[in-house]
Parts: structure tokens; sequence; C-alpha cells
């Protein structure tokens, strides 16, 4: 199946998947609903008591359409070519529990290439209590679908053109370790009084996603874990076809198999935010971060033909 014509037929599993969590979160619960677990799959995550039934609905529907083994279990061997549903749980779990709208439900599409390199060629990220969807698929762009009412509204999305950190939007995000916590506030410490609002919302796909469409000038967050891929790679297509920029760090690609500190943005105003982007510390391939000097930006995102 053709990619455009398989994002909608996504969009379509997503939609109906974020209506049965919409249903949820109106119950009632505890914060309590909601905790660290262990799984076989993402390691330790903060997950609801819903993850599971959407996982397992989703994953047949998908299945239904176009049938590919799931990216963390497969352990066949891959070739060139395969492709592989990378399925995550409610991105956003605590907003999610605690009744908050920014939360969503993601699907991306990993496909292997000649280097044996696995990217996403095809991403959805929907948010049904805001009822907005974002969707991309390798080479035909990104789009948003904004519903009202009865009326749907479709438009291609773009990076904002804001040329300097100084008045820009900026969204970051923050682990619930403490250590993981403490990096990010120094970093929005570090860059205070220049952007006009630095904002702290989530998740991360729908951060991503708000750089795609000009919401945000650039989003940054700290050691994103091995749970989080499947929300940074549905979103990640939608940056990458919306023509912003997504890197670790030290200005190295995303590594689908493992933590990453995560940077996006409008493909602007790169060279002025990385310099208060400093990596991590047990990282040998950069720069202490209690050095003084800056990590400048070294490798842009590869095209997204893979």
């Amino acid at each position: 199946m053709e990619l455009r014509e398989l994002a909608t037929r996504v969009e379509e599993v997503c939609r109906t998947a974020g209506n049965h969590a919409l249903h949820d979160q109106l119950i009632p619960r505890q914060l309590a609903a909601a905790q660290t677990v262990s799984s076989r799959n993402f390691g330790r995550q903060y997950t609801s008591e819903t993850d599971s039934s959407l996982r397992t609905f989703m994953t047949g529907e998908l299945n239904k359409i176009e049938p590919h083994p799931e990216f963390w279990d497969y352990q066949g061997d891959r070739h060139a070519g395969d492709r592989f549903w990378c399925i995550g749980n409610i991105d956003g779990g605590i907003n999610f529990s605690r009744n908050l709208s920014e939360w969503t439900i993601t699907v991306s599409l990993m496909e292997m290439n000649e280097h044996g390199d696995v990217y996403p060629v095809l991403g959805v990220v929907h948010a049904p209590a805001l009822d907005i969807t974002y969707m991309a698929a390798r080479g035909a762009g990104a789009i948003r679908v904004r519903r009202m009412l009865t009326t749907e509204k479709r438009e291609r999305v773009i990076p904002s053109t804001t040329a300097t950190l100084k008045n820009s939007v900026v969204c970051f995000g923050m682990s619930y370790f403490r250590a993981e916590s403490r990096r990010a506030l120094a970093t929005v410490s570090a860059m205070s009084g220049l952007p006009a609002d630095i904002k702290r919302i989530g998740p991360v796909s729908l951060d991503l996603c708000k750089v795609a469409d000009g919401t945000y000038d650039a989003y940054f967050e700290p050691s994103l874990h091995s749970w989080d891929i499947p929300a940074v790679s549905a979103g990640a297509i939608v940056v990458w076809e919306a023509q912003g920029h997504l890197s670790r760090w030290d200005g190295s690609l995303i590594n689908w198999h493992e933590a990453n500190d995560v940077v996006a943005t409008n493909g602007v105003i790169d060279g002025e935010l990385m310099r208060y982007l400093r990596p991590r510390a047990d990282n040998p391939t950069v720069s202490n971060p209690k050095d003084d000097r800056r990590i400048e930006q070294t490798q842009q995102m590869p095209p997204i033909e893979v």
C-alpha cells in the first residue's frame, strides 16, 4: 500500500483507539492508577491501565490493514526494505491520569535501509482530547487535521521562520528522574531572558509536532528513554516532512535503539540554541558539561529517503 494511503488508514485506527482512551479518561481515578512499571519492551516507565488494551486493539487493527511485526518484539532476521509497526503506550501518561488534554496516541512505521539502519517512514500523532491529528509519510509532506463540531480542516504544516532565540517560543520536556530533571532545568535557566516564553506542557510527540507546525520555534528534552522511541519516531517523521530539524544535543543522529537527548527546531535557530544544550557527562565523544565550552551543532538529520 502506498504510504500516503496507509497513513490515512492508520489515522482512522488512532482515532478509534483515541475515542476508547478518552472514554477511560473520563472515569474518576487516583494518580496511583498510573504507575512506574517494568516492561520487557520498554524498561521502566510511567504507564496507565488503559495502555495494554489500547496496544492490543491497535496491533490487531493495523495488521488487518498491512501486517508487519512490531519493532520491539521481532526476533527474526531483518533485511533491507523490511517494515515494522512501532506502537507506544499513551504518550503523556501523567497528563492522562490527571485529566489534562495534552496526551496522544502514536503509531509509526519503521523501515530498514540497505545499511541495516531503521528509520520511521510514516507517523501519526493523535491527541483525542484536543481532537487534533498530525500525520506524515516519507515524501508526502506533513498534515495537521483539526476538527470542530461537524467540520474538518486538513492543512500542510511548516515550521516558523523565527531567526533568533531572542523572542522565540521554546518548549522543553522533563523526566520524573531527579538527575535528568536537573539537566533540563539547568538548560532552561541558562537561556532564561532570551526566549519570549519557555513552556513545559508535553508530551514529546505533541511537542515535536508543534515545532513542525510553527507553534514552537524549538523543543528540547534530555534523556528520552527507550520507551519514548514510539512517540519520538511518530513525531520525527512529522518534523522531517515539515522541513524542520531533529537531532541529539551534540548534533548527531537519533538512535532508535537507546536513550537520546533530543532537540527539534525550525531549522533556523539551531546554531544559537545548540550552544545551551550540553550532552551527558558520561558520553565520551563530547565535552564534559562542567566545562565552559559550548557544544556546536555538527550534523543535520539525513534525508528522509532511507
